[in-house]
């Protein structure tokens, strides 16, 4: 087991920890988290970054008609921690989006922060023991590989990549979210509306399903529930990183991204869930293989946008949370099926985006169990038959509710 080594020493030294006031917010904001409909939204894949070529009339669903295109993050990892080279978390606002810089801003105000690395001249770094904050003014879709530029600037390891971000939904209900990144589904020449690069799939923080319940229970406390729904998203959007990531955002109106109770509890998510001011931090996937045996992780297929059926398993107990593949992110082209005629191919990318979410989340989790959950409901019964007997040929385990507790 990989044993990560945590910086405290790379920020400038200074007499006593800075307290960083916040900063101001331009008056502009960035709608990009407007969702297309059934067929167009980003996910991610880290370590092996797949990049899908689109598929063919005749391409078959075997596994040897997808490419999949190696990076060596875990082997990466393992040298760096050989040579004891500093590994920190990555956290990254944009001045431009209050649900963004407002958590930050939140953040800074807690003890122990002190001016980090200059990085480039229109962003900003602070750190805090082995967390790095960082803010740029564009919007937080289009900065890419912020991770290894960090990397290549500071010399530090990046561990993992945290987004603070706004949310927008058409209910404009108010709510705090949870998810992964990528857009798996996208063919390639494709241009992905949100960010990111067609056929990837991010590295799915293996964080998300504990900071998912420990979020209920400090929105909880905060009396923002029920008011404000807790959340799993589904898989979308980028930017493109090479580390486990995921996303926190407040939503869905600008009265909600503007609300400092909301942003609050987001920056006590992250101090607490990533072991700041000398808690233990939470949601740590190699300390949790070392201490226990529940590395069942839940990879979801089909539903909606905000995975009803997934969230209802995720809830229930220590489950661990991998990508989630909406019904957009698994389109299916079928319609001789829609006839009841039989047909020897399923158009569309489905395929990819399967196998680009698994293979992610797989090397996210190390020793994990992944098990594909189904919102059977969500699917046509050609389409189900279709998926299921794809995750067989793949030797991708189902998983139903029971199975994961």
């Amino acid at each position: 087991m990989l044993m990560l080594v945590r910086s405290i020493g790379s920020c400038p030294k200074t007499a006593a920890a800075t307290r960083v006031l916040p900063l101001s917010i331009p008056h502009h904001h960035n709608h990009y988290r407007v969702l297309p409909p059934f067929s167009s939204i980003p996910l991610f894949n880290s370590t092996p970054s797949l990049i899908f070529p689109s598929p063919t009339p005749s391409s078959s669903s075997s596994s040897n008609s997808i490419q999949v295109k190696k990076h060596h993050h875990h082997h990466l990892l393992s040298q760096s921690s050989k040579l004891n080279t500093p590994m920190v978390s990555l956290l990254v606002a944009t001045t431009s989006d209050p649900a963004s810089i407002n958590p930050a801003n939140a953040l800074l105000a807690m003890p122990g922060w002190q001016p980090g690395p200059h990085f480039q001249d229109d962003m900003k770094s602070f750190c805090n023991e082995g967390v790095r904050v960082l803010l740029h003014g564009k919007s937080i879709v289009v900065e890419d590989d912020l991770d290894k530029r960090w990397e290549e600037k500071t010399g530090e390891v990046v561990d993992e990549v945290i987004f603070f971000s706004k949310h927008t939904a058409v209910s404009n209900k108010p709510a705090l979210t949870v998810h992964p990144i990528g857009v798996p589904h996208l063919r390639e020449g494709d241009v992905p509306p949100q960010g990111g690069k067609p056929g990837w799939a991010a590295l799915p923080s293996p964080r998300m399903g504990p900071w998912l319940r420990h979020l209920k229970k400090l929105a909880q406390a905060r009396n923002l529930v029920p008011e404000f729904e807790i959340t799993l998203e589904a898989t979308h959007h980028g930017p493109f990183t090479d580390k486990p990531t995921m996303f926190l955002e407040i939503g869905s109106t600008e009265d909600y991204w503007n609300r400092q109770d909301a942003a609050q509890v987001m920056a006590q998510l992250v101090w607490e869930g990533l072991g700041l001011g000398g808690g233990t931090d939470v949601g740590n996937w190699s300390r949790s293989c070392r201490e226990n045996d529940k590395k069942k992780v839940l990879l979801g297929i089909g539903g909606g946008h905000y995975a009803p059926r997934h969230m209802d398993v995720v809830l229930k107990g220590d489950v661990w949370v991998g990508h989630l593949l909406s019904g957009y992110s698994i389109p299916m082209e079928d319609p001789n099926q829609e006839k009841g005629e039989a047909t020897a191919e399923i158009g569309g990318t489905w395929r990819h985006s399967i196998l680009a979410a698994y293979e992610a989340t797989r090397d996210a989790f190390p020793g994990g169990e992944i098990l594909a959950h189904l919102d059977q409901k969500s699917f046509k019964s050609w389409q189900k038959n279709a998926i299921t007997a794809f995750l067989t040929e793949q030797n991708i385990q189902i998983g139903k509710p029971a199975n994961f507790h």
